[in-house]
C-alpha cells in the first residue's frame, strides 16, 4: 500500500505560515493540459500566481487540486491547479519557503508578455528565490 503524498499538508502548512506572519503566499507551477490557468500567462510553461487571500476567492488546497478564483487584468478567472505541478510555494516578501520535483512534459507558453499590474510579479530570473524555514 502506497503512502499519500505529503506535498499538498506542505502547501496547506506554508500557506497558512504565510498568511499567520503577514507574507503573500505565491506558488509556481509547471502548467500541463489538467492545469486549468490563463495561458495568456504562462511563460516557459510555467506560471506564478498568488494564493493569497487578498488575491484568491474561494481557495481550497485539495490533496489532488488547488481551486480557486483570482483577477487577471480585472477579469475574474477560475483556478484549478494539480498539486503535482506545483514546484513552489513561497513568501513574496522574503523568499521563504519550498520548493518540489515536477516531471517535465510539454506545456503551452504565451507568445505575449502581459505587462498588466493586475499580473502576478515574477522573480527575475524566472524562478522563485528560495530561502530555508527552520
Amino acid at each position: 500500500m502506497e503512502l499519500p503524498s505529503t506535498k499538498p499538508y506542505l502547501l496547506r502548512a506554508i500557506w497558512e505560515w504565510c498568511c499567520d506572519n503577514g507574507f503573500t503566499p505565491y506558488i509556481a507551477v509547471k502548467v500541463d493540459q489538467r492545469t486549468l490557468a490563463p495561458r495568456e500567462y504562462v511563460q516557459d510553461g510555467q506560471i506564478v500566481l498568488n494564493i493569497g487571500p487578498d488575491a484568491s476567492n474561494r481557495l481550497q488546497m485539495g490533496n489532488e487540486l488547488i481551486d480557486f478564483q483570482a483577477r487577471f487584468a480585472g477579469t475574474p478567472r477560475q483556478l484549478s491547479i494539480p498539486v503535482d505541478r506545483v514546484m513552489a510555494i513561497y513568501a513574496r516578501e522574503n523568499g521563504a519557503g519550498m520548493s518540489f520535483e515536477v516531471e517535465d512534459v510539454a506545456a503551452p507558453s504565451a507568445s505575449n508578455e502581459n505587462t498588466d499590474p493586475d499580473e502576478p510579479p515574477r522573480p527575475p530570473s524566472g524562478r522563485p528565490y528560495l530561502q530555508r524555514v527552520k
